[in-house]
């Protein structure tokens, strides 16, 4: 299926980011990118101002058109880069970011989730956040993903997807030392997890019986107790629950055979006990096109899989592959909703 025929309703949203960050250019880099990828229609939240001075800077010929309401975003996207207007209170400077600019920063996410709730765009796409700098305004989420969550409402636990052409990965513990995560570890924790994953890959990607494959906590998934009791004691018993449930898991599976090419073809996206088992592999196999997508939220959310890159900000040299991966990632989701059949 082509990106065309993916294409959404309505269009994308695309947030601002950090602004000292390499989020605005990137934007733009889409924008000029639109044709020869055949990407959704998407408008920015930003400040049109920094985006025209962001382009005038590097010498691209992106013009910038204000909008009054997202639907206007589609008929200005094939001849400028349409922006709703979020004004900075003061000019951003690559690569020094500035607590002054948090209230923008979380001004574009909060109009973004607002247009996405209400229908009037199909799917929210964010810039990278420099977390410190929403820390030292004050902000009290870990990150886009929970305050989105919280934002959505609904008292749902948000999952996180690293998805890309070459593999889908889920970790049960995403932010956690090592010897925490594995604490942390519960059936009841796994079987949350792999239920929001499966549905997910039912309702946003299509996939009519999604196949899961959990990785064991320990080497060789513990040998049978030898190497650890945890496989035997917490994983297999969700997997068991979510066999009963219906949903095709398998394992738990040695970590170290999960990801060659032959053992890829054989799941539609793999959970991990903890961030590195799988993040690891992600970004072996595609570090620039992974693109970060949370699942169990209702509204389609998308987002590059790397940082605000402060050192390359305003250089024009950043890679935009992993924010048109998302972009188009999103629109293909927002498709596969309108269309899908309720998970059984």
């Amino acid at each position: 299926m082509s990106a065309s025929d993916d294409a959404p309703r309505r269009p994308l949203a695309v947030t601002m980011g950090e602004p000292a960050g390499i989020g605005g250019e990137l934007t733009l880099a889409a924008w000029m990118r639109r044709a020869d990828l055949a990407l959704p229609a998407f408008l920015a939240l930003d400040d049109p101002d920094r985006l025209a001075g962001i382009a005038r800077k590097l010498g691209w010929q992106v013009p910038i058109r204000e909008i009054a309401s997202a639907s206007d975003a589609l008929t200005a996207f094939d001849d400028a880069l349409p922006v709703l207007p979020v004004r900075l209170p003061t000019p951003a400077t690559p690569g020094r970011p500035d607590p002054a600019h948090a209230g923008a920063v979380v001004e574009a996410l909060d109009r973004a989730v607002d247009l996405a709730m209400a229908g009037a765009v199909d799917g929210v796409v964010t810039n990278p956040i420099q977390k410190k700098t929403l820390y030292d305004a004050g902000f009290p989420y870990p990150g886009h993903t929970e305050y989105l969550a919280a934002r959505c409402g609904g008292g749902m636990r948000p999952v996180m997807m690293i998805a890309s052409p070459a593999i889908r990965v889920v970790p049960v513990t995403i932010h956690e030392a090592l010897v925490r995560a594995v604490a942390l570890l519960t059936p009841d924790l796994i079987v949350e997890t792999a239920t929001i994953t499966a549905e997910a890959l039912h309702r946003d990607f299509g996939i009519a019986r999604p196949r899961l494959a959990l990785a064991g906590v320990n080497p060789h998934a513990g040998e049978d107790g030898t190497l650890g009791r945890e496989d035997i004691e917490i994983v297999a018993p969700a997997i068991e629950r979510l066999k009963a449930a219906g949903i095709d898991a398998r394992g738990p599976l040695p970590a170290d055979t999960l990801f060659h090419e032959e053992a890829r073809a054989g799941y539609d996206a793999v959970l991990g006990m903890y961030h590195d088992q799988v993040l690891i592999p992600a970004k072996t196999l595609d570090f620039h096109g992974g693109v970060n997508v949370t699942l169990g939220l209702p509204i389609v959310r998308t987002s590059p899989d790397h940082g605000t890159a402060l050192d390359l900000a305003g250089r024009g040299t950043a890679r935009v592959d992993s924010l048109t991966a998302a972009i188009r990632l999103a629109g293909t989701m927002a498709a596969a909703r309108a269309r899908i059949s309720p998970f059984a």
